[in-house]
């Protein structure tokens, strides 16, 4: 698998990951309405255009047989210092399993490390299966949060954190 940063022109795979992977992984923990409602919301194309070009996100691409199979995406904590945070990873289905997650969260830390980060956050939906891929990676829970995000919808997390320095 190639592993590369995403750019504006990859917004159309971007969205058909999130798209494919969401009813799997949220299927039975979310509400559709609230599922359809949390898809619009980060995956719009204004949305990831506005992370993508104003830096506010960096976004990474996997790509196997020249097909993209997943990708992450990655800030500056704006709470911690020298820590990053992982906002997204997403990995096709078909190729779940398959070590797609695991190289790109590594690329990530790579990625992190040179520029001076001792350690990476992420939440996690406290029902999502991906909470024990975390954990084998190394990612400790640090606490629960509820954040509020618009119609009556709440994202139930925990928040996870691992040291890579």
């Amino acid at each position: 698998m190639h592993i590369r940063y995403a750019s504006a022109e990859d917004i159309e795979r971007i969205q058909a990951i999130a798209h494919k992977t969401w009813p799997v992984a949220y299927g039975t923990i979310l509400t559709s309405e609230q599922l359809e409602y949390m898809l619009a919301l980060f995956y719009s194309t204004t949305n990831l255009i506005n992370q993508i070009t104003n830096d506010e996100e960096r976004f990474i691409l996997g790509i196997k047989n020249e097909k993209a199979v997943g990708f992450a995406s990655f800030s500056v904590s704006q709470t911690e210092t020298n820590t990053f945070h992982l906002n997204k990873l997403y990995v096709m289905p078909d190729v779940q399993g398959k070590s797609v997650g695991k190289d790109l969260l590594l690329y990530v830390e790579d990625a992190i490390r040179s520029e001076g980060a001792i350690a990476l956050t992420l939440n996690v939906n406290r029902n999502n299966n991906a909470v024990f891929f975390y954990q084998k990676m190394g990612f400790e829970t640090t606490h629960q949060e509820d954040i509020h995000i618009g119609n009556g919808y709440f994202m139930n997390d925990f928040v996870m954190k691992k040291s890579i320095g």
